[in-house]
């Protein structure tokens, strides 16, 4: 075990994941080149011990608490995003997803924490958990769901309520690739929205009546995430069984997954500067005036954007009362600065950074992509409105 650049002491998935993406780095034209997932990309995770990154010790993980276990899952993406974007997003899920149960601790519900242990042992056992919850017209927002859930009798693998569920779903990142999906609907009889798991093990690929792909994702970036659009006619699922709004679940868990997203796009950013430092640096004494300016522009951003994500990261470790407005604020901020960054790394390239074949002009779609969907804008600034008045 190795300390990270604050001292912290690193666990041994994040020390397994430093030649994955040193290999990934070589193999960067082919991945970026892309338009779906490699599963050994996965599996090789899977070896590594990332998915017990959000497993309790206790039950043979790596999560202590969010104090001490946030930072290193955080760092373990920035690292895969810098060697493959689409790969440590799909990855970003997993912590994210389990997150839910992980973060909200209830021992006066008992079938909520039989479920949570059923979660974790889950994840203990080598399933990777996503999400496929937004759906078209809901701007992102996974309460606005169309999609229904009717009761059926148990048959599921996981403690809970089993239920049917249609609707159309888009965005799902990793189908194909993850063995548990979490998604949004509304129950019959019912009014508001609850969450719902899906054991995607028996769909695998997505390709059944039941729950098939009717539009493959064809992003310009993150174009190897999968996030393909899912109908759902009848699929089975399991209720999420925390008695409470479903925005208790989501709010306790919104700081961590805000953060492990600003984690991707800084490791792309990250990537990007330090590919771009060599090719200044052999041009010094040649650079005009104006390329030397976008340089310095540049790395100030990315240094602004380490800033905003440490000042994240420092609020989820002190479990400050505002942490998820400090995460979700790093996250916007670095979404903004990485794009900015990166279209100023690109003109001190020059027209070379315009092509397929550069990874400049992949970076700078991913860091849009992750912008536009993780979430939307316009549900972005409504959250940070929101917040911002508590």
């Amino acid at each position: 075990m190795s300390t990270n650049r604050t001292g912290v002491s690193r666990p041994g998935y994040y020390e397994a994941c430093l030649p994955l993406a040193a290999a990934w780095k070589d193999q960067r034209p082919a991945r970026q080149a892309r338009s779906h997932l490699d599963p050994a990309d996965f599996e090789a995770l899977r070896d590594a011990g990332f998915l017990r990154s959000v497993v309790p010790e206790a039950l043979g993980g790596f999560w202590r608490d969010a104090a001490t276990s946030a930072r290193p899952v955080a760092e373990t993406l920035r690292l895969l995003a810098g060697a493959d974007p689409a790969v440590a997003l799909v990855s970003a899920m997993h912590p994210s997803v389990v997150g839910f149960w992980l973060l909200t601790p209830d021992e006066s519900q008992p079938q909520w924490e039989a479920q949570r242990q059923a979660v974790f042992a889950s994840a203990a056992a080598g399933e990777q958990w996503g999400t496929v919850t937004s759906e078209p017209g809901s701007g992102g927002d996974i309460t606005r769901t169309r999609a229904t859930a009717t009761p059926v009798e148990a048959g599921s693998t996981l403690v809970g309520r089993s239920y049917a569920l249609r609707g159309d779903k888009h965005f799902g990142s990793g189908p194909g690739i993850t063995q548990r999906m979490v998604t949004t609907a509304v129950p019959d009889g019912e009014d508001e929205p609850r969450m719902f798991v899906i054991d995607t093990r028996a769909w695998q690929p997505p390709g059944t009546p039941e729950m098939a792909v009717v539009a493959e994702w064809d992003g310009v970036g993150m174009a190897a995430t999968q996030s393909h659009a899912i109908r759902l006619d009848g699929v089975p699922a399991v209720r999420l069984e925390y008695d409470g709004p479903l925005s208790t679940v989501t709010a306790r868990s919104g700081a961590v997954t805000a953060t492990l997203f600003t984690s991707v796009i800084l490791g792309i950013l990250d990537e990007a500067v330090a590919t771009t430092r060599p090719r200044v640096a052999a041009r010094a004494d040649d650079l005009r005036a104006y390329e030397q300016v976008e340089w310095t522009r540049a790395i100030t951003e990315h240094w602004l954007a380490v800033q905003a994500y440490e000042g994240a990261l420092r609020a989820v470790e002190s479990d400050a009362p505002d942490a998820r407005l400090a995460a979700l604020l790093a996250k916007q901020s670095v979404a903004e600065l990485a794009e900015s960054a990166l279209g100023r790394l690109s003109r001190v390239i020059g027209g070379s950074a315009y092509s397929r074949r550069s990874p400049f002009a992949h970076w700078y779609e991913d860091v849009r992509a992750l912008g536009f969907l993780r979430p939307p804008w316009a549900l972005a600034f409504d959250n940070l409105f929101a917040l911002s008045l508590a």
